[in-house]
């Protein structure tokens, strides 16, 4: 393995422990996972119906209930679209009714 190589994983390492220590990371950004609470008001500010709901996000509509219920949580894209949602919810919707 190459130096240069191996010292980008060396800091990378530290700066993950860190990060998992409570530390500030410079340059990190973290982007918490919407909670229950949050799922369902992005939806009803959305105005839309579970069902409606799971499909812009691609899942079931069972996935989408325990999200809801705090049972489980999204993680992937689905949080990630989760997040964008509840910034904007008119670009999304845009998007994908074209």
């Amino acid at each position: 393995m190459k130096e240069a190589l191996f010292n980008d994983l060396v800091k990378s390492l530290e700066q993950a422990a860190a990060h998992a220590r409570g530390q500030a990371v410079p340059g990190l950004q973290v982007h918490p996972a919407p909670t229950a609470a949050d799922i369902i008001s992005i939806r009803q500010q959305a105005g839309l119906t579970r069902k409606q709901f799971a499909a812009i996000l691609g899942t079931a509509v069972g996935t989408l209930r325990k999200w809801e219920d705090g049972s489980r949580a999204p993680s992937g894209a689905a949080r990630t679209l989760l997040l964008v949602l509840r910034r904007n919810p008119k670009a999304v919707l845009e998007a994908l009714a074209a």
